[in-house]
């Protein structure tokens, strides 16, 4: 058995569930593609099911940990706060560019995999850039707003470019995986967070 077969495999399954779909993948499709025996695959994830799990539980144990992390500094700024989440979820997307289409894509199904993943990962999401917005109303950073609706402009700017990437691609010629791209991005939403929910520019 490879040292990295459990990598290759759920690399594999990303390429192929972002393509091809989940009900479209088949445990031999993966197989062959990561280059294991099919057995491993049942080894390391039990089951299809099981490598769709682990695919989802990976990607949102990083994204709330960008989030935890730039939380820290609230006591430093709510749009300072807001501005690093804002750069730090981004990057991650763009760097992981397939998993990031691929779970945002899934996330938009009524799957039981998609209702547990906002009954926890999102809930926590929640309670964090609730507080971030909360406090920046409080210390007059942010226009008095509302909150869920601040919290939805926000995240349909964030995955806006990872969910409809061929869009990005054939139409505006951008690339999402890219560096660059993340850096740009980062730059506008920068923008959009200083002239619509800050009640004055803020330099940061």
């Amino acid at each position: 058995m490879k040292k990295n077969s459990k990598d290759a495999i759920v690399q594999a399954a990303i390429s192929l569930f972002q393509t091809s779909g989940y009900s479209g993948t088949s445990i031999r499709d993966i197989a062959k593609k990561a280059k294991v025996n099919p057995a491993n695959i049942s080894y390391y994830f039990h089951s299809k099911q099981g490598l769709l799990e682990y695919c989802f539980t990976s990607f949102f144990e990083q994204y709330l940990a960008i989030i935890e992390e730039a939380h820290l500094q609230l006591q430093e700024g709510a749009v300072k706060c807001l501005k690093q989440i804002s750069k730090g979820i981004l990057h991650y997307f763009s760097k992981n560019s397939s998993l990031a289409s691929f779970v945002l894509r899934e996330m938009s199904m009524d799957s039981q995999v998609a209702r547990e993943i906002m009954s926890t990962y999102y809930a926590k999401e929640k309670f964090f850039l609730q507080e971030v917005f909360e406090v920046g109303m409080e210390r007059k950073e942010f226009h008095l707003q509302s909150v869920s609706y601040a919290v939805i402009q926000l995240k349909a700017l964030w995955v806006m470019p990872f969910i409809n990437a061929p869009y990005l691609r054939e139409v505006f010629y951008l690339f999402p995986n890219e560096y660059f791209f993340a850096e740009k991005y980062t730059e506008e939403i920068d923008q959009w967070i200083d002239k619509t929910l800050c009640c004055k520019e803020v330099v940061v």
